[in-house]
């Protein structure tokens, strides 16, 4: 598997590869991780140019100059040059990225075959984001690599819809999961309230992902500032990452708004501090205009939390197993539903608890794993990709 970055930083494609990862580790398979230590404004501290063995896969950073999510690594392209024949298969990860690309021109070059995962870079608010730049790079670099790809790997019926449209017939819908066992038994919300104070005693909705314009934070802090006048004992939490120096921006938003001081921005949450969050939450909210299949919302939903999502999640199963509200992306249309959720606290915890037996049934990463593997299968044998693996879960 090929990433330009495996930083926690960047959110959820370098979580999505550990994830799988682990996945294929319980079936037995090895997976190795080509990357660099690229890490937002800084590096990640790691050994680098050779093989670290982790827990359920094996990982080789590469040096690399950077600036945010633009990543280039010589080092880690030599490397490809040298050993790419050494694997039967290529997984990469995410698109626009020189990496990536160089990635596919070699594996044309020596005759390897690839599979690319998009993680929603070429959902339609992607693509119109930065247009001008995306649609020159697409048209000389990235189309003829999806071209030539073997499959791509999408993670939603909509996104592979939006494929076609572009002109790509050969997509697998797989979708994200979770580890069911890490949401089980959540932890007490205590170690949360240590952290935060200023959340004890309220009524918390969590907004779970990165700092990020496509994340709609200008969208929550209308719809936050219409939840918080009639439930004046609501407070939001704003827990993820800030990759490009966004914050600020996300936090004039609701100072306009006039609920600041009822936000509190957190940072990134890890393991028990992320669970701690989730339980303490009375209410998950993902305003999005675009997703490739959110980790965010999977643990959201997994925590049994109640959650409003936006279409732009791209989770209409949600919707239809009336595991979540998914609204159109707007904010009152937001506000309405987390008051609606407040209105009615025993209608929400339905849907929670609906939601939570949803998750577990049909989106974990052991499920994904042995759907990816006969993807590998078939392509390694020569075969044909299983029908059935061209459309998600239903």
């Amino acid at each position: 598997m090929v990433t330009p970055y495996m930083g926690s930083i960047y959110g959820g494609t370098s979580k999505v590869v550990r994830e799988l990862s682990q996945g294929f580790n319980n079936l037995g398979i090895t997976v190795d991780i080509i990357t660099t230590n690229a890490n937002g404004s800084g590096k990640l501290d790691v050994p680098l140019n050779f093989w670290i063995q982790e827990k359920y896969y094996r990982v080789q950073y590469f040096p690399c100059w950077h600036r945010y999510d633009f990543i280039f690594s010589p080092s880690l392209i030599s490397w490809l040059f040298k050993h790419v024949s050494d694997y039967d298969l290529i997984h990469t990860n995410t698109v626009f990225a020189p990496l990536v690309f160089l990635t596919h021109w070699i594996c044309n070059l020596h005759k390897v075959p690839y599979i690319i995962t998009p993680h929603g870079m070429l959902e339609p608010w992607a693509l119109s984001y930065k247009s001008w730049k995306k649609q020159f790079y697409y048209a000389l670099f990235e189309k003829s690599a999806l071209q030539q790809s073997s499959a791509i790997h999408v993670l939603a019926n909509s996104e592979a819809d939006n494929l076609k449209s572009l002109g790509f017939q050969h997509t697998i819908v797989i979708p994200n999961g979770i580890h069911r066992q890490e949401f089980d038994n959540l932890p007490e919300p205590e170690l949360f309230y240590q952290q935060f104070p200023a959340t004890r005693n309220k009524t918390i909705i969590l907004f779970l992902g990165r700092i990020d314009p496509k994340k709609g934070l200008d969208l929550l802090a209308p719809a936050f500032a219409k939840v918080h006048q009639k439930f004046p004992h609501t407070h939001l939490v704003v827990a993820g990452p800030d990759s490009i120096g966004f914050l600020p921006t996300a936090q004039h938003y609701f100072a306009q708004e006039g609920v600041l001081e009822s936000v509190t921005f957190t940072g990134m949450l890890k393991g028990a501090f992320k669970h701690a969050a989730l339980a303490a939450a009375s209410l998950y909210v993902s305003p999005s205009y675009s997703e490739g299949f959110s980790m965010s919302v999977l643990e959201g939903l997994a925590s049994g939390v109640p959650c409003v999502i936006t279409t732009g999640c791209n989770f209409p199963e949600a919707a239809a197993a009336k595991a979540a509200h998914v609204v159109k992306i707007d904010a009152d249309a937001i506000a309405d539903a987390l008051i609606e959720c407040l209105s009615n606290p025993q209608q929400a915890k339905t849907m929670g608890d609906r939601a939570r037996q949803f998750i577990f049934e049909n989106y974990t990463w052991e499920q994904s794993a042995k759907r990816l593997m006969q993807v590998y299968k078939a392509i390694i044998g020569g075969q044909s990709i299983p029908e059935a693996l061209m459309s998600s879960v239903s």
